[in-house]
């Protein structure tokens, strides 16, 4: 795609049908994993892609911590719901998500057309950041989920953890606060539960 400064000539292109299924229709969250290692140049793949789609103020408050090793992932298992567990034992790679309340000090290196919003986000304090930080943090998630699967990867996010010890365990201090934990790996046997139903776009689109 080439974006020129004539804004009637840009075009975006169309995903495929078979782009979709890989991001949308046929991806589905895996409860069990093959023992192929996901290297950290895979995974640092995935954050490249992940990092452009947008937030507010493009203010990029998502902090990620990737488990791989097995000292990582013994203080880990303790803090997960029993039911996720073995999912985290068997995952090759397991993300952390976490939302850095302290965003703003990024901001005249993300934001340089408005430097001076540094200074009205540090006047609201971490629980003033909180929920405009929590929101795109979140959709950041979402978009990391999408790249992992443009990777060929399948993911199983599950929020069955104690996210204060999370938070205490792997972002001390303060600033972070967990959000989510994502598997990552290539989907092993019996990986998918049955598929559930999508609302019908009747009960969820209006029009006005």
């Amino acid at each position: 795609m080439t974006i020129t400064s004539d804004t009637t000539a840009l075009r975006l292109p169309l995903l495929d049908d078979a782009g979709r299924e890989v991001l949308f229709t046929e991806a589905r969250t895996a409860n069990t994993y093959t023992d192929e290692p996901v290297t950290d140049e895979t995974l640092a793949s995935i954050w490249e892609l992940a990092k452009w789609p947008p937030t507010a103020a493009n203010t990029q408050p998502l902090r990620v911590t990737f488990v791989r090793t097995p000292q990582g992932r013994a203080r880990l298992l303790p803090l997960m719901s029993e039911g996720n567990r073995a999912k985290v034992e068997n995952a090759p790679a397991t993300a952390l998500f976490a939302v850095d309340l302290d965003f703003h000090e990024f901001t005249e290196q993300t934001f340089p057309i408005r430097p001076e919003m540094k200074d009205s986000f540090e006047a609201s304090g971490r629980e003033g950041r909180s929920t405009m930080a929590t929101f795109n943090a979140t959709l950041q998630i979402g978009y990391f989920l999408l790249a992992a699967r443009a990777h060929g990867l399948a993911t199983g996010p599950m929020a069955g953890f104690d996210a204060d010890a999370v938070t205490q365990a792997f972002f001390p201090g303060g600033r972070h606060r967990a959000l989510l934990v994502v598997n990552v790996g290539h989907p092993g046997p019996d990986a998918w539960f049955p598929r559930l139903p999508r609302l019908a776009q009747r009960d969820v689109v209006s029009w006005a």
